[in-house]
């Protein structure tokens, strides 16, 4: 029999691997929770100061950082590679030992497997790619549903008041969870969750990437801002009367930005309101604006901080909350 090539090992490795994936991902990443079928955490690389963009998925591996456009992949092995700074040979041989596989010998030697066939890689792949748009559009669906059955949200909502915004088009869940429409084109395809202590998921399976979260309208010649977080996206309407998109999160405002100028053009002038995550490493927030603008050929803003402004504040809203408090004190 051929002997097989370290790729198709690797290969092997991470089919094990998800097969165990609720027992590896929790030691990987103990600070993260099961959201449906996905497991959702600090990007522990990035020094991430809390969960919400950085996801695996339980079903096929693929793993995502939407403030990082270089952190995915398509399987666990390029996962732990990624989280241990290794090659994924390493990472394939720990996975090896940590299951007792013996796909890897002692000395690293490998065993006889069946190949996989560039058509039969073709085939999954394809598949793979069916099932995602399948799940994409019963999302939409369920999106749909929950929210033609929710209400305008409650302005008192503890979300609203400890961000000081008003509720604009969101919508509220009898048990009191916001949601947060994301669209695409135009057309509602997801649903952001946020309950009363400020907690955030998506729905389990659907599209995050390239959607956004529109306030206001977009009319003639204007102003057209794009943002992070919808909490800054509200602080930043209310304070110009601009229409404002929010991308949800670093990763996402290139490929808003983009669709943006795409879809106006030259009608709008479009700026970047970037977050200045000062005490994140590389700064994430401005290099994804940054890269942003550059994209789509948009002006960029930051949050202008006076010198005694604490480090951790980070975004237009983080600065509205603070100079209002300080206002008030005084």
């Amino acid at each position: 029999m051929t002997k097989p090539s370290i790729p198709e090992l690797i290969r092997l490795v991470a089919e094990h691997a998800l097969r165990t994936a609720d027992t590896l991902l929790p030691e990987w990443l103990p600070e993260g929770n099961r959201q449906g079928r996905e497991w959702v955490a600090r990007n522990i690389v990035r020094g991430d100061r809390r969960a919400g963009s950085f996801g695996v998925s339980l079903d096929s591996g693929r793993w995502n950082d939407f403030a990082d456009d270089s952190a995915h992949g398509g399987d666990l092995v390029s996962l732990l590679a990624y989280l241990q700074g290794s090659g994924q040979l390493e990472a394939a041989q720990a996975i090896d030992q940590r299951l007792a596989l013996g796909v890897f010998g002692a000395t690293g030697a490998a065993i006889a497997l069946p190949r996989e066939s560039e058509t039969e890689r073709l085939v999954r792949e394809a598949r793979q790619r069916k099932d995602l748009e399948q799940r994409h559009r019963a999302v939409a669906i369920e999106a749909a549903r929950l929210w033609e059955m929710a209400r305008p949200a409650d302005p008192r909502h503890p979300y609203l008041q400890a961000k000081d915004v008003a509720p604009c088009n969101l919508r509220q869940l009898r048990g009191g969870r916001l949601l947060v429409p994301l669209c695409l084109d135009g057309h509602l395809v997801n649903l952001q969750f946020i309950d009363s202590q400020g907690a955030k998921r998506f729905l389990s399976g659907g599209r995050v990437k390239g959607t956004y979260s529109p306030l206001g309208r977009v009319e003639g010649r204007c102003r057209l801002f794009v943002c992070e977080g919808w909490a800054t996206g509200a602080t930043l309407h209310a304070h110009t009367g601009c229409p404002v998109v929010c991308a949800m999160n670093a990763g996402n405002l290139a490929a808003v930005a983009m669709a943006m100028r795409a879809r106006h053009g030259a009608d709008v002038e479009l700026v970047i309101a970037g977050d200045d995550d000062r005490q994140s490493k590389g700064n994430p927030g401005r290099t994804a604006a940054n890269r942003a603008a550059l994209k789509a050929d948009a002006l960029v803003v930051y949050p202008e901080w006076p010198a005694n402004a604490p480090l951790e504040l980070s975004d237009f809203n983080d600065l509205h909350l603070w100079q209002t408090r300080k206002y008030k004190e005084h």
